[in-house]
This record gives C-alpha cells, structure tokens and sequence, in this order.
C-alpha cells in the first residue's frame, strides 16, 4: 500500500497553475491594458499562495524533518534563497507592468513572462527537492500515524472554504483515480444529507469531461448532487 505522501497533490496542482499562468502571461494581449491588470494580479496572487504555501509547511512538516532529519531540512533551506529572490522579483515586475505607457507594454508584459518563468523554474527545483529528499526522509524516519497526523493537523487549521480552495486547485491536476479517492474522502466527511452537494461544490473547477468521470468513478449519477 502506498505510503503517506504530504507533497504529491498539492504540487501537481501547484504545476498545472503555474504553467497555465506562464502561457495566459506570454500569450496576452499586450494593447489590452485590462486584461494586462488582471494578468499582473494573477501573478500577484500565485506569489501570496507560494508564500502561504510556505508558511504551511513551515508550520506542520518541516519542523518533524527537522527533528528527524536535519540534512534534509538544509536541504529545503538552501533552495529558500532562490526562491524567496525568484518571488521578490515577479512581484515587482508584476506591480510595474500595469503602469507601463503602451509603448512600453509589450517589453514589460515580456519581462513579466521571464521573471513568471525564472520563479517557475526555481520553483520546480524547490519541489522536487520535497520529493526526492524530504519525503523520502520523512518515509525513513516516521511511521504513516505520524504523517496521517501532520495531515490532520493542517486539514483542521483550515476553514470550511479554505479547504474547499485546496481541493479546487488541487484536484483538476490529479489522475482520475486520485482524485475520486480525495472525493470519496472528502464526501465521506460531511452528513449524508450534504453529500451531493458536497461534492457539486468540491468538482466545481473541473473542466466537464472530468467532472463526468469523477462521477463515474464514483458511481453516482451528476443529478446526484443537485437533489
């Protein structure tokens, strides 16, 4: 049986994002200066959720690595220097392209588009970094009531919508079978009588075929949810 994976999820949603941003900010049209607004504030809001994102893992994992492993903790903590000047600098790219004059547009939406990409990049080696040291540690060192308590912990310091955030970043990036396992889950969790709607509520950031499938997995017809 698969062990207890606390970075997997999350960071293929992260991914599915951010190459989604990385092509909305290349491919935009630069004489819009409305939708140069909005891409700019997108931009701003990737970089706060990479940051709580962050302070989450700061929180609930990296201080049982810590005590478990410090290697692999000073490992996470030579990949933060990169990253944290990865995102200082999108931020102020982001900030300055809405202000840019329309000449001026289409070179500063372009260094938008790198500094998105230098980030992504830092970003990806932040990641796997996760999984392929600090995981692996945490497997080494700690037994699955352990990490099934980490995850406990930071599912019960969010709030009802917070959690439902999660689950609409995360899930459209997962394989079929995972994510009706996290539906199940998350279904299983509510009072019968909140179930379908739990679940309209938690498939609302899937595109239809998915959303279609998702039922079908879980054997329950889409009407299911609206009764």
């Amino acid at each position: 049986m698969p062990r207890i994976d606390l970075y997997r999820n999350v960071h293929m949603g992260q991914r599915a994002r951010l190459f989604a941003l990385a092509v909305e900010v290349g491919a935009g049209d630069s004489a819009d200066a409305a939708a140069g607004k909005r891409a700019a504030e997108r931009c701003l809001a990737m970089t706060g959720e990479l940051r709580e994102h962050a302070e989450h893992e700061d929180t609930f994992i990296h201080p049982l690595l810590r005590e478990r492993d410090p290697a692999a903790a000073d490992a996470l903590d030579a990949e933060h220097l990169r990253l944290d000047a990865a995102l200082a600098a999108l931020d102020d790219r982001a900030r300055a392209f809405p202000a840019a004059s329309p000449d001026a547009r289409p070179e500063a939406q372009h260094a938008l588009y790198l500094a998105l990409n230098e980030l992504i990049s830092a970003y990806l080696a932040h990641l796997h970094a996760e999984e392929t040291v600090a995981m692996p540690a945490l497997w080494r060192h700690c037994g699955d009531d352990e990490l099934a308590a980490v995850l406990g912990a930071f599912r019960a310091s969010r709030t009802a919508q917070e959690g439902l955030t999660d689950l609409h970043r995360m899930l459209p990036a997962l394989p079929p079978a995972v994510r009706a396992s996290v539906a199940r889950a998350t279904v299983a969790s509510v009072p019968g009588s909140e179930a379908g709607r739990s679940l309209d509520a938690l498939s609302g950031t899937l595109a239809p075929e998915q959303r279609a499938r998702l039922y079908a997995d879980l054997g329950v017809p889409e009407a299911w949810a609206l009764r």
